[in-house]
C-alpha cells in the first residue's frame, strides 16, 4: 500500500481533478507477472461519479496487450523531475525487457498489483470498461478509477501546488519537447 506520508488517498469523486490541467501520463499495466510502462499524452477525466477516465493506447504495445488481458491500468502523473525518463519511456518498448528497471524507475503497488511510478505527482489505478468499437478504430479506453493518491506536498485541497520547479507537471508538444505546468491564477 502507499505510504501516506508520500501519497494521499484522493476522494474518488474528486479524482479528475488530478487529470484536469491536461498532463502527460505514464501508463502502467501487468499481468501474469509480466509488467510494462508507457507514455500517454492523450488521457483525460471522463465523468465524475463513479469517475471515469478516458486514455489513448496504441494498439502496437506491450501495455496494451497486458491491459487487455488483465482488464487494469494504472495512469501516474509524471514531474519535470522525472522528465527524461517520460520521453524514454516513450520512445522503447518493453517486449524485450524491464524498461522499469532500465530507466532506473522504482515502482510501488496500491490497492492491486498494478505498478505504480515513484516520484510522480500522482496515481489512478483504473478497471476498463469495454467498448470495443472505439477500442479498435480509434485505440481509445474509457475506464471507472478504483483509487487515487496524489502527493500531498504538491496536491492538497482539492488542487495542486507546485513549490519548485521540478515539482511541475509535464505536457508533451512534439519531437521530444515539453511544457511545464506554470503559475496558478485564482480569479
Amino acid at each position: 500500500m502507499p505510504d501516506n506520508q508520500r501519497h494521499q488517498p484522493i476522494e474518488l469523486a474528486k479524482s479528475y481533478r488530478l487529470l484536469n490541467h491536461g498532463p502527460v501520463t505514464i501508463v502502467t499495466s501487468s499481468h501474469n507477472g509480466e509488467r510494462n510502462i508507457m507514455a500517454a499524452a492523450w488521457a483525460m477525466p471522463l465523468d465524475f461519479d463513479p469517475p471515469k477516465v478516458a486514455v489513448v493506447i496504441d494498439r502496437n504495445t506491450w501495455t496494451r496487450e497486458l491491459i487487455e488481458a488483465s482488464g487494469r491500468f494504472a495512469l501516474n502523473i509524471p514531474t519535470r523531475a522525472i522528465a527524461s525518463q517520460v520521453l524514454a519511456v516513450g520512445a522503447s518498448s518493453g517486449r524485450e525487457g524491464d524498461k522499469f528497471a532500465a530507466l532506473g524507475l522504482e515502482t510501488f503497488t496500491g490497492s492491486s498489483d498494478l505498478p505504480l511510478v515513484a516520484g510522480c505527482a500522482g496515481w489512478l489505478e483504473c478497471r476498463i470498461l469495454p467498448e470495443d468499437s472505439i477500442q479498435q478504430r480509434y485505440d481509445l479506453f474509457l475506464a471507472e478509477v478504483t483509487a487515487a493518491w496524489a502527493d500531498p506536498q504538491l496536491y492538497s485541497d482539492g488542487r495542486w501546488h507546485f513549490p519548485t520547479p521540478d515539482s511541475r507537471t509535464l505536457h508533451y508538444i512534439a519531437g521530444g519537447a515539453f511544457f511545464v505546468t506554470g503559475d496558478e491564477l485564482a480569479l
